[in-house]
């Protein structure tokens, strides 16, 4: 589900720095969470490990698992998961199927035509083309469409409304432009899909219609498909619609599995599906629609790449759409894999990537999902070989994830107390490329990351995969974009003086959701990407002829994947302690606290500076009588917030980090180490990221309860990083943002609390230590 990242966004999440720990660690300096001797004996396993996967191995599975189109409720997407289920017993893994009843609609009717000033029916279909053999299976895809899309018959204006956001609806207020009564047409891009039909229904607009410019993923980059890897003029991006950020991921129709008396909900209660019908489009289809809107022409950043003038409308252009689904009931299957710990079985290393798709599915999923069953017939090697994990290791090739995160959602809520009890660490992939290496995640395991990272070999440099992303992020903010020559230089400082890549935070869009942001369970999502040309997502051209020609061609970046997340896994199953760290989180909740406070000024600044302009006249000395615009309203400025409680909180968090790493620091130099009680520390650890949840949940919507991460309601799948505070003030909620401050810095004590309660028990191994030598 996840969009294919370039590298400009990965090294804007990954080159904004890290911390203070002195430098890179080598093979005799001991791994956190071991002891030296422990150390030794885990880096020879983990260098048995990375020989294992093949990328030979993976081109094979990729091309059984891609071969037909597998979504929700098919047939191939059950033959799958059975496969999928045999190699993981094959391999010697205790392994299960678990399925669950799911609500997932199907097109049954879709109708767009332009009815004025001429006549267009839209082709609505993607074309095989010759030189792909799987485009051909027609029968068995999927028509393009939106699920959870509204049934709807409408007829209306069309209206240009550019990437249809909250501030592109601004601007068509400046314009004296209202969209109530008429059907938009948005560009895919700059935010999750979802969020476009649900601004569009917000200021009235009774349809939504989103294509694909050729400015964005199309020929303004590269060759298109078959040519090349990008969007050609026939290619749609199916998607879900699905208003998960503003409630709940997952079914529409189940609020939460755990909660058993909670009835299924009929569809049309439902909240979460559209209010208005939506539909993708190709950019062949969308140009006569385009083409025939006049009115003013659009801003100059609203232009896409077609040949032809953008207007807004609305007028002379008028269009019918019509959407109707089937919205049947269907089954998801979750393939459940699992090797027992030996010494902590009870603690559980959950790792995930789902396997269903829209269609074939060669990138998104099925390039994540080689890896991990690369993972796990490696990982079966080496139990054969002798190797026990410390701690349990769940592998989950997850169903249903397209449509919303339907089956890892089902289980995380079904397994619900289960999964507090037990799991210490969830890492999520969702599809692998060629390039960097992307990260985000719980930032206690930020430090972990990147020691995994200095561990790993880039296929194509031969450098760590660490010391790749940091030179080239060094290289990349050489490059960009004038007016920013101080912000690069930043970045370029932080690259060359801090020891460790930060990891982005994570929202929301793919199988990590119920576990970060709903049940507190420290995560991770991971993955290469950035150098080959993604213009295939969620059409009949992701296949495995696309794949194999134009992203990792020779599964050089699947195999790097598979020895990525293999070592973390191993690193993080076998250790005394685990492996959490405290300075990455205290350095990253002071940034996002300078963020917040940024944006309170940002915002006093703007009004005052536009009222101002009002008082002045200025908007009326600018005004053209040929391209009329409205004056904006005038506005309080927004007043002062509060936010000393918040930098207390940091303080309070930063010295329990810093004790919680001297004390760690000085327990492995000492002989406090063969004595510990790692059991009670390792519950207080996996207690840390808990601790970071909200029991009431965010403002509105309950579901989702991390106050650091969730994913923003009007970005979809970014994050919003303290949502309830930086939300409140977005929204001009000025009280709730005051009562969201005291509230999110009570939280942090506690997580303080918690952390400098790890530090005691640690520095009293140390302090015990001497006095058990002493009486020997």
């Amino acid at each position: 589900m996840r969009p294919h990242l370039d590298f400009r966004f990965a090294t804007a999440v990954l080159a904004l720095a890290a911390f203070f720990h002195p430098v890179v660690a080598g093979e005799d300096t001991p791994l956190e969470g071991y002891s030296p001797a422990g150390s030794h004996a885990e880096r020879e396993w983990e260098g048995k490990f990375r020989a294992l996967p093949s990328a030979q191995n993976q081109r094979d599975y990729m091309q059984r698992l891609s071969a037909r189109p597998h979504h929700v409720g098919s047939a191939y997407d059950k033959e799958n998961a059975e496969w999928i289920l045999a190699r993981f017993k094959e391999w010697g893994w205790d392994a299960h199927i678990e399925s669950f009843d799911v609500l997932f609609p199907t097109p049954k009717r879709r109708v767009l035509e332009l009815i004025a000033p001429t006549r267009f029916t839209a082709k609505l279909q993607e074309p095989p083309e010759a030189a792909d053999p799987t485009s051909g299976q027609q029968s068995e895809q999927l028509p393009t469409y939106n699920a959870y899309s509204v049934d709807g018959d409408v007829t209306g204006p069309l209206v240009y409304v550019n990437y249809g956001l909250p501030a592109d609806y601004e601007q068509l207020e400046r314009l004296g432009i209202s969209v109530k009564g008429a059907i938009v047409i948005a560009r895919y891009g700059n935010s999750w899909r979802g969020i476009k039909p649900k601004v569009a229904a917000e200021h009235g607009a009774v349809g939504c219609l989103i294509y694909s410019d050729p400015r964005d993923d199309g020929y303004a980059s590269g060759d298109v498909f078959p040519k090349g890897g990008l969007r050609n003029k026939d290619g749609v991006q199916r998607g879900s619609v699905i208003d998960f950020a503003s409630f709940w991921p997952g079914d529409p129709t189940t609020r939460d599995r755990e909660d058993k008396s909670i009835a299924r909900l009929a569809v049309k209660d439902a909240p979460t599906i559209t209010k208005i019908p939506v539909l993708p489009i190709s950019y062949g289809d969308a140009q006569p629609l385009l083409e025939a809107i006049g009115g003013p022409m659009v801003p100059e950043s609203w232009r896409g790449g077609l040949a032809m003038a953008y207007h807004v409308g609305p007028g002379p252009a008028k269009v019918h759409l019509a959407i109707e689904s089937n919205w049947d009931i269907k089954q998801v299957h979750d393939v459940i894999a699992k090797i027992p710990g030996a010494g902590d079985a009870d603690s559980w290393i959950i790792r995930g990537n789902h396997h269903d798709a829209w269609v074939n599915g060669a990138e998104d999923p099925i390039s994540g999902q080689v890896a991990l069953l690369e993972e796990a017939r490696a990982l079966g090697e080496l139990v054969k070989q002798g190797w026990k994990p410390k701690r349990t290791i769940i592998y989950c090739a997850w169903d249903g994830e397209e449509p919303m995160l339907l089956g890892s959602t089902a289980w995380a809520e079904t397994h619900a107390a289960e999964l507090r009890g037990h799991a210490a660490v969830y890492i999520n992939t969702d599809g692998n490329g060629r390039g960097y290496f992307n990260m985000a995640g719980s930032h206690s395991l930020e430090h972990f990351t990147n020691g995994v990272l200095r561990d790993i070999e880039d296929p194509e440099s031969k450098l760590s995969v660490f010391e790749r992303n940091r030179l080239a992020g060094i290289a990349f903010s050489s490059g960009e974009r004038r007016g920013d020559e101080r912000g690069a230089e930043e970045r370029r400082k932080e690259l060359r003086s801090r020891a460790d890549l930060r990891l982005g935070a994570l929202g929301s869009g793919s199988d990590y959701t119920a576990f970060i942001d709903h049940l507190g369970i420290a995560s991770l999502d991971l993955g290469y990407s950035g150098e080959d040309e993604a213009g295939i997502y969620h059409s009949i051209y992701d296949s495995f002829y696309w794949y194999t020609h134009f992203s990792d061609t020779d599964f050089a970046y699947g195999r790097a994947l598979s020895q990525t997340v293999g070592t973390a896994v191993m690193r993080l199953a076998d250790g005394d302690a685990l492996p959490f760290e405290f300075t990455g989180l205290a350095d990253t909740v002071h940034k996002y606290i300078d963020e917040l406070k940024a944006l309170l000024k940002s915002r006093q600044e703007e009004t005052a500076e536009r009222n101002r302009q009002l008082e002045e006249g200025a908007f009326r000395a600018a005004f053209d009588p040929k391209k009329p615009t409205v004056a904006p309203l005038k506005e309080d400025v927004a007043p002062h917030l509060n936010f000393a409680p918040l930098e207390n909180a940091d303080e309070a968090l930063t010295r329990a980090a810093a004790r919680y790493q001297r004390a760690m620091s000085h327990a492995r130099g000492s002989g406090a180490w063969a004595t510990a009680d790692f059991a009670a520390l390792n519950q207080k650890l996996v207690e840390s990221e808990r601790k970071l949840l909200d029991p009431a949940g965010l403002p509105r919507r309950p579901w989702y309860k991390h106050v650091l991460y969730a994913p923003g309601v009007y970005t979809g799948y970014a994050p919003k990083t303290v949502a309830g505070v930086r939300e409140a003030i977005e929204q001009k909620r000025w009280t709730e943002a005051d009562e969201q401050i005291a509230h999110v810095a009570k939280i942090l004590e506690g997580e303080a609390a918690l952390i400098d309660s790890a530090a005691a028990q640690v520095e009293g191994w140390s302090a015990a230590a001497p006095a058990k030598a002493a009486g020997q």
